[in-house]
This record gives structure tokens, sequence and C-alpha cells, in this order.
């Protein structure tokens, strides 16, 4: 089990923060990361919907031979968590507890806001996550439409992209939240127009690295961590464009990726959005 690759996957490109948090962190291990851009964005899927799309992703990383899947998706964390884990016999981690952690250790007020997809924010994980982990936060949370559509879009900074997000985050700019949490693994692609707007007084927070943090500790327990004198490798899957997602993905992460195929998830093509 030692040898066996650690499954991620995203809708699109935002779970490749979480894929650079475990490179970073973990760089002995191989990664096999799957982008379901065919069904972006996952923030305007039902729980339903969601459901379906993470199991059989699951599924299929399973049946690669991963050793552990970690779900880098919060809308999919939240709709799907827990239907994962009763299914797929292999460990799963999700992105909405790690990211919690950190605010809590973060903040000094004990006051965060928490943006995410509508999805996200309707689903009430975060208030639910908070109280299961007895955390000493006083959380708000705010839907962000939009930003996840300009990360898949490639556009991450610029005049227009700030002034999307200055008007997505009106709202909390007269709050006193001295934290915010990027409550989509997209998100932080956008940190800079984000920090830019809401000034040197709030501290950004974003659930990779505590992400990988999690997924380093389990695999310490378990005697599943590869010798960081290895170099492991990094598959790509995506049920889009391979092209579109090595130039976009090369781009953000600022490493090759030789190797991108084209994946399909026949289970889900009633799911197949209509740009797509």
């Amino acid at each position: 089990m030692r040898d066996a690759p650690i499954g991620v996957f995203d809708s699109g490109l935002g779970g490749l923060t979480v894929l650079q948090s475990l490179t970073d962190l973990l760089p002995g291990e191989d990664l096999i990361y799957v982008g379901d851009t065919a069904r972006y964005p996952y923030g305007d899927r039902t729980t339903e919907q969601l459901q379906r799309c993470a199991l059989a992703i699951a599924t299929d990383l399973q049946a690669a031979g991963a050793k552990l899947i970690v779900i880098a998706c919060n809308s999919a964390t939240a709709a799907a968590l827990d239907l994962v884990r009763e299914r797929i016999p292999v460990p799963v981690i999700g992105v909405v507890a790690p990211g919690l952690r950190a605010a809590a250790a973060t903040s000094r007020t004990g006051r965060a806001l928490v943006i995410g997809t509508r999805m996200t924010v309707e689903s009430g994980i975060y208030a639910r996550t908070v109280a299961d982990l007895q955390l000493d936060l006083e959380v708000a949370t705010l839907a962000c439409p939009g930003f996840v559509e300009m990360v898949e879009a490639g556009r991450t900074e610029g005049p227009s992209v700030v002034r999307t997000v200055r008007e997505r985050l009106a709202p909390m700019l007269t709050s006193r939240v001295d934290t915010l949490v990027l409550g989509c693994t997209h998100f932080p692609l956008l940190a800079r127009p984000i920090s830019e707007v809401v000034g040197r007084g709030v501290t950004l927070v974003s659930s990779a690295d505590e992400t990988a943090f999690e997924v380093r500790d389990l695999l310490e327990r378990t005697g599943w961590l590869r010798d960081r004198s290895t170099q492991g490798a990094i598959r790509v899957l995506t049920s889009g464009s391979p092209a579109r997602f090595r130039t976009l993905g090369e781009r953000f992460l600022g490493v090759p990726l030789t190797d991108v195929q084209a994946h399909a998830f026949p289970e889900l093509d009633d799911l197949v959005s209509a740009d797509r």
C-alpha cells in the first residue's frame, strides 16, 4: 500500500491548489488528479448530483489503486464526504475541517468569514463542522458567484477581476472579521485580488496546506508514507479537454504536466454542462 498513489479530485482546476500543497509536503508520493471539467461548476449542482459525481470519481480512483482519496472541493465535501466514506474502502479526506482548524488557529478575534460557492454556503457545512470540532470560532458565510468561472477561464488577475471581487465582497468590507476562509479550492488562485480588496488587516486562510498535513499524518499513522528520496509522479485525468487543462494547469502550478489524459464517466453523461 505504501507505493500506491494518492487520489485527488475536483470539478476542475481548483483542486490543483491542494495538489500543489501535497507535492510540496510529500514529494515522494505518486498522485492521480481528476478534474471533472465536463460538469463544473460543482457549486451550482444539487446535493444528489454532487453525490453521484463524487461517488463515480472516487470509485474510479479506488479502481486505479489509490490508497487514499482527497475530495479537493468544498461543495463536494459538503454534499458527499460521508457517503463516499461509507462506500469506498480507503480513507477519504475532505477540505472543510482542515480549513476551519487553520482559521481557528489564525484568528485573533475568533470571528471569521467563509466565502464559497452557493451550494457550499447553503449547505450549512461550516457551522456544523465548527460545532462538531468544538472550535472557538464564530463563522459567517458569503456566496461568491462567478469566482470559479473566472479561474476556469484563466482570469485570475487584472482590473476586471479586481472589480468583480470587490463587488462580491462588498458585504464583508464593513464587518469585523479578521480572518477570511477561502471556502472553495479555486479561490486561492484569486488570492492576490482578494487580498487587494480586503486589505492587510484580514488574513486569508486556505484549506490546501492543512489538508496536506492531514494526509501526511494519516499516512504516517498507517505506515503508508513513501520515502521522500523518491520523486513522485503526477497523472491527470480530465473529463474535458486535456490540452486546455494542461495549459492552464501548468500556468497555475508552475511545473510541467506531462501526463494529462481524457477520462470519461459514462454514468454521469446526463450531467454534462450545456457549454462543454
